[in-house]
């Protein structure tokens, strides 16, 4: 389920997420998700760099380049993506397991 929230964005942020959606043809606010999770995933495994990654920022960008030489397919993309997606879903989670044990 997604929720509609607002960000404001400085116009040189925008810019680039702008220049990010034409690259690969996605919307704004895949973008700005994609980004995010790249952003939660590579300081979940510096702040935790015993939790295994199932898949690491590098990976992430090293499929991205290999994908954009080759004009991806959507399906492909979307494949991508999930897993980005599933593998942030699984690092918040641990994160919050740990902030919570160290609340006790």
């Amino acid at each position: 389920m997604l929720k509609r929230y607002q960000v404001l964005l400085p116009d040189w942020l925008g810019d680039y997420i702008k220049i990010l959606v034409d690259k690969y043809d996605l919307s704004f606010s895949e973008i700005i998700r994609v980004e995010i999770c790249m952003a939660i995933l590579s300081s979940v495994s510096e702040i935790f760099p015993e939790y295994k990654l199932g898949i690491t920022p590098k990976e992430i960008y090293t499929q991205i380049r290999k994908q954009a030489e080759q004009e991806m397919e959507r399906e492909d993309a979307y494949r991508i993506l999930s897993k980005i997606y599933f593998e942030t879903r699984k690092a918040i989670e641990y994160r919050l397991t740990q902030e919570k044990k160290q609340k006790k």
